[in-house]
Formats: C-alpha cells, sequence, structure tokens
C-alpha cells in the first residue's frame, strides 16, 4: 500500500478492525519513510458475470435503477429500494463466490421486490423472463395468489 503522503511503497499495519457487520476491514497503517499514519477500507469484490461474458463489478445503483423503474408510479420510497438493494447483495454475497451470474442477481431481486409491491414485481419479472403473452401473466399471477395463501396458513 502504497503512502497517500510521500508515495513510499510500503506501510506497516498498525490496527486492524472489522467494519460494517464483517463485510469490511478497516486498517490503520504507517508510512516507515514519513512516519504519517493513513487508514484504509478493504472490502471483498463482487463481481457479475453478464450473459456476454463481460464481467463487471456489482452495483448496488444499478439493481437500485433498475427496481426503481418498475416501481414508477407505485409508492415506494428511497430506503425500501435500498433496503431491498441491500437484501439483494447479501443474498447474492451469501452463495460465497466472488462471481455471479447476472441470471443469479435478478433471481434474487425478485424475492424482496415481491414482498415490496406486487405490481412493481409483475412488472419486473415480465422482462426478466420475457413474458410473451396475457398467460405468462395469468401464470405468475395464480403462483403468487398461492404463495400468499401459502404463507397466510402458516
Amino acid at each position: 500500500m502504497h503512502c497517500p503522503y510521500c508515495r513510499h511503497p510500503d506501510s506497516r499495519v498498525v490496527d486492524s478492525r472489522e467494519t460494517e457487520e464483517g463485510t469490511a476491514i478497516r486498517r490503520r497503517r504507517s508510512c516507515p519513510q514519513c512516519g504519517r499514519r493513513f487508514t484504509t477500507v478493504e472490502t471483498a469484490i463482487l463481481s457479475v458475470v453478464k450473459r456476454s461474458g463481460v464481467t463487471e463489478p456489482f452495483s448496488r445503483e444499478k439493481v437500485i435503477r433498475g427496481v426503481r423503474r418498475a416501481c414508477q408510479g407505485r409508492e415506494v420510497d428511497d430506503d425500501a429500494l435500498n433496503l431491498l438493494a441491500q437484501q439483494v447483495e447479501d443474498a447474492v454475497r451469501a452463495k460465497g463466490s466472488p462471481e455471479v451470474p447476472s441470471h443469479e442477481v435478478g433471481l434474487a431481486i425478485l424475492g424482496p421486490l415481491r414482498d415490496l409491491d406486487e405490481v412493481a414485481y409483475l412488472r419486473f419479472a415480465s422482462v426478466y423472463r420475457s413474458f410473451t403473452s396475457a398467460e405468462d401473466f395469468e401464470r405468475e399471477i395464480t403462483e403468487m395468489r398461492r404463495v400468499r395463501a401459502a404463507a397466510a396458513t402458516e
């Protein structure tokens, strides 16, 4: 790690602590050249592999943008969208792989979105699952009702 003050190519770790519920490590460092101290935060990079084979870093903002489109005209606030994006990231990270297919990110969005707003869920699912007819919507609505009824009896 280069010192941000003198650009010396090495530094010594003085203290390390977990932050953000264990998803990041905060390190206090000291430069042997100039003696100044600085802090770094390390997080594991989660990559999304797109259908084309291109890999890009996971982005909560991208999840929020996609879900916000599905929620257009619905009464869904930004806090709910941020929470949904956090749930999606947690679900994807829980798989334990540093690279995850974009398809799995979409699947991770569907569950929390159904709980958040059923209309937005149908909009998102129709694009994500490439609905081509009214029967596709009917099938999905029937499944939603079945899941809701099963949850009500538990």
